[in-house]
């Protein structure tokens, strides 16, 4: 399999130079039983290097698993990765299969490997450097074959700095590392994917698809896009259901682009000293203090549509109005029809108490769901639901 057949068969879309090196270098180990790791921004798209790895590797018969470390809870990813055995613990009716022994002779995907635990992250080391693991609950060590690539979207450097990811770990994981870049940096793949998530939509419900124009398009590869593709494609879903015109152009396209992230200067996740990483704290507090500012940004894209289906009776403007307020944010529970006021001179903890109570009210305490809303791995979660005894 040469790149461009790689292209086709996993629905990569764009011809960006470090895009095309990523997609060399993962052919050129996959003959190998080398572990990868993959680095990436959510969104950009890491899945499918693991997956080009395997079906081009003497593995490809056998199991491919992927697992996404941050959305297993703390107390059951031993379990869920190494299996267990009957009566291990509480609930443990039976004894079951864990990833690794599922994945024999295969390769598994270990997306987030940064959100493991550190007592985890020792289970692993031995699977590396010696190819055995325990089920919980067992004394007996079990022999696997596995290929692990891994991936991550946190500033691994950082991680190991501060002894969150062990560094014996890293560097058996770490033989060959492949990095995909941001679409920020690949203004020109922006139109292709476009096009191509224009048609997809279009296909599906039988429309015709969305164009840009040239100043449209310019304002596109502008946006730093710090969903990535993931967020591109929800993007181009959006103006294809609200936009009756077919042919978009910048004005159209300027009342869908949130302004407060424009203007934002995208952090360097990867690159030397001065890569930064939010803490959790510090991404909830941004959360909550852009919120008035995006509620501005509905309003006007919610009067827009309603003066287009003859609804101009203000209603909706003085609705948004009276959301925001001085120094007090009226934050809408769509469970019980009232309103959280949140002060912005409420301390950190609260704050993100609050935000944590209102995520998990919406989504009626699931907390996967809750998690992906709040920007957080559903275990951060789970600890953050026990320090707040929530």
């Amino acid at each position: 399999m040469d790149t461009k057949q790689a292209k086709q068969r996993f629905g990569i879309i764009g011809n960006d130079a470090e895009l095309i090196r990523a997609i060399d270098v993962a052919l050129q180990v996959s003959p190998t039983d080398i572990s990868v790791f993959v680095y990436g921004e959510s969104g950009t798209g890491k899945e499918s290097i693991p997956k080009i790895i395997h079906q081009n590797s003497k593995r490809k018969h056998n199991n491919y698993v992927a697992v996404n470390c941050g959305a297993i809870p703390e107390g059951t990813i031993d379990s869920e990765l190494f299996g267990h055995e009957k009566g291990a613990f509480t609930g443990a009716h039976d004894s079951r299969k864990g990833y690794f022994e599922v994945a024999d002779g295969g390769t598994i995907f270990l997306d987030e490997v940064a959100e493991l635990p550190l007592s985890t992250q020792v289970r692993l080391l031995r699977v590396l450097e010696s190819g055995e693991f325990m089920k919980v609950g067992s004394s007996k060590a079990q022999k696997t074959d596995v290929r692990i690539v891994a991936a991550t979207n946190v500033n691994i450097q950082e991680a190991l700095r501060k002894g969150r990811f062990r560094e014996d770990l890293f560097y058996r994981l770490n033989t060959v590392s492949i990095q995909i870049p941001a679409l920020r940096n690949r203004k020109e793949d922006i139109h292709l994917l476009f096009k191509k998530f224009a048609a997809d939509f279009a296909d599906k419900y039988n429309t015709p698809p969305i164009r840009l124009s040239e100043d449209a398009m310019e304002m596109l590869k502008n946006y730093p896009w710090p969903g990535n593709i993931r967020q591109l494609k929800n993007f181009v879903a959006q103006i294809s259901v609200i936009e009756k015109e077919r042919n978009i152009t910048a004005d159209t396209l300027n009342t869908y682009i949130p302004k407060s992230t424009t203007e934002q200067k995208m952090p360097v996740l990867f690159e030397g000293e001065n890569s930064g990483e939010l803490s959790e704290r510090e991404i909830l507090y941004k959360v909550l203090f852009d919120m008035k500012k995006d509620l501005t940004d509905l309003k006007k894209i919610t009067v827009d549509l309603m003066q287009k289906q003859g609804q101009t009776d203000g209603t909706s403007a003085k609705v948004f109005d009276d959301m925001t307020d001085g120094n007090v944010t009226l934050l809408p529970n769509k469970n019980s029809g009232e309103t959280i006021e949140v002060s912005q001179n409420l301390s950190l903890f609260q704050q993100e108490k609050i935000l944590i109570e209102r995520a998990l009210g919406k989504h009626k305490g699931k907390r996967k769901y809750a998690a992906e809303e709040l920007g957080i791995s559903e275990r951060t979660l789970y600890r953050k639901i026990k320090e707040f005894d929530l």
